[in-house]
């Protein structure tokens, strides 16, 4: 009876977040574009796209999204997408969004560049064909953790079963919100689709000067762990650390398709990392149809660009920069193909301990894309005027800048608790702001969390040795 009555405290409260309206809207200024959208790509030509694409385009390979919903018609993705399914719960379908974060992660990973007059943004693995899952990531409706992660693995099943290799999961929340039932129960879903051969990326969060707290899907066995990075291959600031970071890829400044009224955004996080490093794995896979989940993970691990210290990981970049290019020009020995190359998917992982009366957690009960977009305006193909970026109104307009600060309340004996959720920013703006103050809480974080580097440390990876230009 402890555990229900918890869990039905722990929804009451979430409840009562989104009842009384403390989730900050999306706030996004105008940025002016220079060049073509596809121009202002940067993250094409330091991964050498071109060169890959002479190679492979990703042909052959679905893979997965699960996030917020999806502008199924949205120039630069008209023709990527299958059927989906919506395990949202919410009306519309899955092609009905809260915002653009669903449309931008398909963009990074498959966009055509048809928009825009063919000056459009374009995916890493054009050739990919996009399964579009929505879920409730808490812009609509009431949601905990329990629902989300519940969403998460009826998307992972079902992606399974419609044969995607490649499962995309930008999206993610802090672990002290997770009862150990649902963690183990979506643990056992991983672990079916590893088994069937399927890969499954998620962003490891963008909190590392905010607590670095863990997150999940994220940090969970089965699961490929991605940080960010910038231009140089330098991680960023907000980038979280951790033994669940295996790979960082480019998440800085980045141009992507969504649902603003120029149908682009600039942005930044490790949501945009993942989405690269998604379609690299589609990439490999599409020329070595033959491997299994294992052997391409191994690749893209042996063929990462590492640290200059010599060592084989490190909790700030993982196994390295993804590097598609080297993947596909000079593989190496891809390896058993019944053994996983990352140790975690070996063990159990460590679970937050269940919100009780007696132990009340921090927690947030809204998950957390990663990325704070801008919306971009865009060059026509000729000499006509240029529209001029607008500033979004409402939540479905452009991708959120701002997630959300949630001010949480935990029925605990009685007494009411609060609890914060951090607040993303803009580029430029990446300090931490708060809506309100409230009581420190013990922080209740599992085995593996990492403190946050201070801002005058130098990660291993300088950008005078860029590892996307090796």
């Amino acid at each position: 009876m402890g555990r229900t009555s918890a869990r039905a405290r722990w929804r009451a409260a979430a409840a009562a977040l989104l009842a009384a309206g403390i989730v900050v809207g999306p706030i996004a200024a105008p940025a002016v574009a220079e060049d073509t959208i596809r121009q202002q790509q940067w993250h094409l030509e330091a991964m050498h796209a071109s060169e890959m694409w002479k190679v492979s385009k990703g042909q052959g390979i679905t893979v997965a999204v699960i996030d917020s919903g999806f502008k199924l018609d949205h120039p630069d993705l008209e023709g990527q997408f299958l059927s989906g399914k919506d395990f949202s719960g919410s009306t519309g379908g899955v092609g009905s969004f809260a915002d653009g974060h669903g449309t931008a992660i398909s963009s990074l990973i498959a966009g055509t560049g048809k928009g825009n007059g063919g000056t459009g943004a374009q995916g890493l693995a054009p050739g990919v064909r996009l399964l579009p899952l929505k879920i409730n990531t808490g812009k609509v409706g009431t949601l905990v953790s329990t629902d989300f992660l519940d969403q998460v693995g009826q998307s992972i099943a079902y992606a399974v079963d419609q044969g995607a290799k490649v499962i995309n999961i930008s999206q993610g929340i802090e672990a002290v919100t997770a009862f150990p039932a649902d963690v183990a129960k979506l643990n056992g879903i991983l672990a079916g689709a590893r088994a069937k051969g399927v890969l499954v990326f998620a962003s490891v969060g963008n909190g590392a000067e905010h607590g670095n707290l863990v997150e999940y899907p994220g940090a969970l066995p089965n699961v490929v762990g991605v940080g960010a990075s910038d231009r140089n291959g330098t991680v960023t600031a907000e980038s979280d650390r951790g033994p669940q970071v295996a790979f960082i890829a480019p998440g800085m400044d980045m141009i992507s398709a969504c649902t603003s009224s120029t149908g682009y955004c600039k942005s930044h996080g490790t949501s945009d990392s993942t989405a690269l490093a998604s379609a690299s794995a589609a990439l490999v896979w599409s020329v070595h149809k033959d491997w299994t989940a294992n052997q391409v993970l191994r690749v893209l691990i042996n063929t990462a660009g590492k640290a200059n210290d010599a060592t084989g990981r490190n909790d700030l970049i993982g196994y390295g920069a993804v590097r598609p290019r080297i993947a596909l020009t000079d593989p190496g020995d891809p390896g058993p193909a019944d053994v996983s190359p990352l140790p975690a998917d070996a063990v159990a992982p460590p679970v937050a301990p269940l919100p009780s009366a007696s132990s009340p957690a921090t927690a947030s009960a809204v998950p957390s894309p990663a990325g704070s977009p801008t919306e971009v305006a865009v060059d026509a193909p000729s000499a006509q005027p240029q529209p001029k970026a607008e500033k979004p109104s409402g939540s479905s307009s452009t991708l959120p800048i701002v997630a959300g600060v949630v001010v949480g309340l935990a029925l605990v004996a009685g007494v009411v608790v609060a609890v914060m959720r951090r607040r993303r920013k803009p580029a430029a703006q990446l300090q931490p702001e708060v809506a309100a103050q409230v009581p420190p809480l013990p922080m209740q974080q599992p085995t593996g969390t990492v403190p946050p580097a201070p801002p005058s440390y130098q990660p291993p990876v300088p950008p005078e040795d860029n590892p996307y230009a090796r």
